[in-house]
């Protein structure tokens, strides 16, 4: 009998390999995105000093949609992590995608964290 793959644990794997060379830093903290079935969440993280800098997700009180996962949504998260992230003087981020592929919700929050002045 073949066994069924998980893919939360292959993106999990995929995810370690990714933060092994990824960290953020005060001058430039990390951009965390995590995605679930019903809702997307992003987080701005100064990683040496274990800080949440600014975060966002379609849960928060702010998010005026009614849907939470798809691609509208994320455009939203993402203008809305930007701005807050602005708020606490960061301008430049590294993005961690969070072993996810580039594509659909994350590519969305990406560029829309980028329009609105977030860095990277």
């Amino acid at each position: 009998m073949i066994a069924k793959i998980d893919k939360n644990k292959v993106r999990r794997k995929r995810h370690g390999r990714v933060r092994n060379k990824l960290s953020g830093t005060a001058e430039r903290p990390r951009l965390n995105v995590y995605r679930s079935n019903k809702h997307i969440y992003a987080q701005v993280i100064n990683d040496v000093d274990q800080v949440t800098l600014a975060s966002a997700s379609t849960k928060d009180p702010a998010f005026t949609l009614e849907l939470g996962s798809n691609i509208e949504a994320a455009k939203v998260v993402g203008e809305l992590v930007a701005k807050r992230a602005k708020e606490n003087g960061v301008d430049t981020v590294v993005f961690d995608r969070g072993g996810y592929l580039y594509h659909g919700r994350v590519k969305a929050l990406a560029d829309a964290a980028r329009e609105n002045g977030l860095e990277f």
